[in-house]
């Protein structure tokens, strides 16, 4: 609107000379109208303060200021009735144009009874029924888009903006001076050091459906609604956040609900949250976010806390083939290590943003989906805005600031172990999944770093290409290791073990390389060990106690004969071991050994001197069998210890996995059963009595 001024003779002058005057016109320059745009984006209905000013600075008259706004106001409502008629015509065109293919079908068609041409009333049919049943789908579809713009904007669908390209909302700077610089600096890491083996299930209880685009640009607008949530709690401190009794940071609920106002919720909900910041060491913040945006990479960083995770759809591309702007559809199960605890299923949208030139932000956000798209009944959790500020500190490492902001509906009662553990938010919160990034960053650190390793073997670890190729090795065993747990297809059962303890076997497919047409029976359980998690994770990883509990030493004394360091804890490590006065001398043990602040992990598997050799050559261990157990730990919730504090226990998960040949049916035998639940009962066994525990 670029012509604009005061209208007809106004409210003073001689009115005799009304007739007479003809209205005067002026065309704004370009710098007025490029600063009046400005200030009606930032507000359209401009006080008499800020007419005055804007008087001031462009030399025109309060009453010119007045007519702009309300004429431009009047432009973009015009705009926007535009856009809604072009859809509604076009979607109006598109059912005009099946119906009159169905008429013309109709024609040709044959009767079955005397071969003769049907006989059909094509105008009373197509116009009334079918354009009634059209009808009412479509108002039941606006009505569900109604309803889920009010949950997450708090507006009515008729202000969405229908039609309009994506674009960048007021926390963009400008990105047309970053170019594609985003996403071709300098790396320091192998992109491909985690792709690992992994691969993304495509049995989802999800039924893919076509979208429309309606349903893309209400996505745009729930996502773009979600990074501004985001960014203000993350950039907010007190009173929005405070410090639970364990030293979290957590939401002040009634601040939140007075800043962010959302629809009713149901009195069974409950509301999870956390924040928390660190320092990770990696080559650049863009490399960060290409792998969280990535959902193979994704579980390779998080395998302890994604057990599955896939790209659904790409609902809007990154700006100039950046991920700036980049938007998916994407779906994850998260996981607790032990099979108490129930997976969490979320489908959501996840919104990539630069907000400056060395800072990213991340956010994920719940999308309801029509019901009839689930083969099941919808997963009970909702993620509420969620996510990162990721900032380049530009000497290779950055800083991360990561919330979790979940609503949750209890449905199932939640295991007598793990209820404080679950309810605090530290089962899903965000230290456990900052402690988790830090921990695989400094992984994939000391992976590119050829020092600090040996072996007694006769063979050189100490060549890059050697020490990859164990450290991959290893990293498919705990990968095997945590998605036994809780597994997705196979048969299982709950059984009762000594002291009526539970242990969940499952019999699946042995889906590894290295055990082709075979089932693996897993066994798992969880114990609460009277002992700080640091204490029970030095029993475990430590060689020397390793006799008192591990039944394939046949508690014969072990030595460490391989060593390679994975970060700066002396006890995230790569070992390999060898247990002597056994007769089979060519076999070892292949154990990772990991620790952080949310829990520690210890996994093993039994390999031959062969396959060693063979990863220690640098040659591809992807073919190597690996059948892993091992030890999950977390601090126990229970006695709510204070900011600092070492928890008084642990909560200890065990995992046993033996390979079932011969099977006469698909189903698990009883002796199956009853051999792997003596084997979990006496490894429990063995474990109390060696930290003097029987009675816990």
């Amino acid at each position: 609107m670029d012509d604009t001024g005061e209208r007809g003779g106004g409210s003073g002058g001689d009115g005799s000379q009304n007739g007479r005057r003809k209205s005067n016109y002026q065309r704004h320059t370009a710098q007025q109208i490029q600063r009046l745009e400005g200030a009606f984006n930032e507000c359209p209905h401009p006080d008499e303060k800020m007419r005055m000013q804007l008087s001031r600075e462009l030399g025109l008259s309060p009453r010119q200021i007045k007519f702009w706004f309300q004429n431009r106001r009047t432009q973009l409502k015009a705009q926007h009735e535009k856009a809604d008629n072009y859809v509604l015509r076009t979607e109006n065109d598109k059912i005009r144009c099946e119906n009159l293919a169905i008429i013309e079908a109709l024609k040709n068609a044959v009767c079955p009874s005397c071969g003769g041409p049907e006989q059909f009333d094509g105008d009373i049919y197509f116009k009334e029924e079918k354009l009634r049943e059209e009808n009412a789908h479509l108002r039941e579809e606006l009505k569900r888009l109604e309803s889920i713009a009010g949950k997450y904007m708090g507006r009515p669908l008729s202000q969405l903006h229908l039609g309009q390209p994506l674009h960048l909302s007021s926390l963009d700077l400008s990105m047309a001076s970053f170019g594609n610089n985003g996403m071709t600096g300098p790396s320091s890491l192998n992109p491909g050091l985690l792709s690992g083996n992994s691969s993304t299930s495509e049995i989802l209880p999800f039924r893919r459906i076509s979208l429309t685009d309606m349903d893309k640009s209400l996505m745009v607008d729930v996502s773009r609604n979600a990074m501004e949530e985001l960014i203000k709690l993350l950039q907010s401190n007190s009173p929005v956040w405070i410090r639970a009794v364990d030293g979290r940071e957590v939401l002040n609920p009634e601040v939140y609900e007075s800043i962010f106002p959302k629809v009713a919720k149901s009195p069974n909900v409950r509301i999870e949250s956390s924040k928390d910041s660190s320092v990770v060491i990696i080559g650049s913040c863009l490399e960060l976010v290409d792998m969280l945006m990535d959902a193979n990479k994704w579980m390779e960083f998080f395998p302890n806390i994604v057990s599955r995770a896939t790209t659904v759809e790409v609902i809007s591309t990154g700006v100039m083939g950046s991920r700036n702007g980049l938007l998916q559809m994407m779906y994850e199960e998260l996981q607790v290590l032990s099979p108490f605890v129930p997976t969490r299923e979320f489908y959501f949208l996840r919104f990539c943003q630069q907000i400056e030139e060395n800072a990213w932000a991340i956010v994920d956000v719940s999308y309801d989906f029509p019901q009839e798209s689930y083969s099941n009944s919808q997963c009970p959790v909702r993620r509420l805005p969620s996510g990162c500020f990721i900032q380049d500190l530009l000497d290779g490492r950055s800083k991360i600031t990561w919330m979790e902001h979940v609503e949750i509906e209890d449905v199932r009662p939640i295991h007598s172990l793990y209820r404080k553990h679950i309810c605090s938010g530290l089962a899903f919160g965000a230290v456990r999944k900052l402690a988790t990034l830090q921990r695989t960053c400094e992984r994939l650190t000391c992976l590119m770093d050829a020092s600090n390793t040996f072996s007694d073997l006769g063979g050189v670890i100490t060549s890059p290409h050697g020490k990859r190729s164990l450290m991959k090795l290893s990293q498919r065993m705990v990968n095997s290791f945590c998605s036994s747990i809780n597994t997705v297809n196979g048969q299982q059962v709950m059984v009762s073990g000594m002291n009526d303890l539970e242990v969940r076997a499952t019999l699946q497919k042995c889906t590894d390389p290295g055990h082709p047409n075979s089932m693996v029976l897993s066994a798992a359980t969880t114990i609460l060990v009277p002992f700080a998690p640091q204490k029970v994770f030095d029993f475990f990883r430590n060689e020397r106690s390793r006799p008192q509990w591990d039944v394939l030493s046949n508690h014969n004394p072990v030595q460490e004969v391989g060593h390679i360091a994975c970060g700066s804890h002396p006890g995230n490590c790569i070992s390999v071991l060898r247990a002597f006065n056994t007769s089979q001398s060519n076999m070892l043990i292949l154990q990772e050994s990991c620790i952080d602040s949310s829990g520690a992990l210890v996994v093993y598997c039994p390999i031959d001197l062969p396959a060693i050799n063979i990863a220690m050559s640098s040659e591809d261990p992807s073919f190597i069998p690996i059948l892993s157990s091992g030890f999950a730990i977390s601090p126990d919730a229970g006695e709510n210890p204070g900011a600092g504090e070492i928890s008084a226990g642990s909560l200890v998960t065990i995992v046993v996995q033996i390979i079932v040949s011969n099977l006469t049916s698909g189903k698990m035998s009883q002796e199956s059963v009853n051999t792997i639940n003596n084997l979990v009962g006496n490894t429990i066994k063995q474990i109390k009595a060696a930290l003097n525990c029987s009675t816990c």
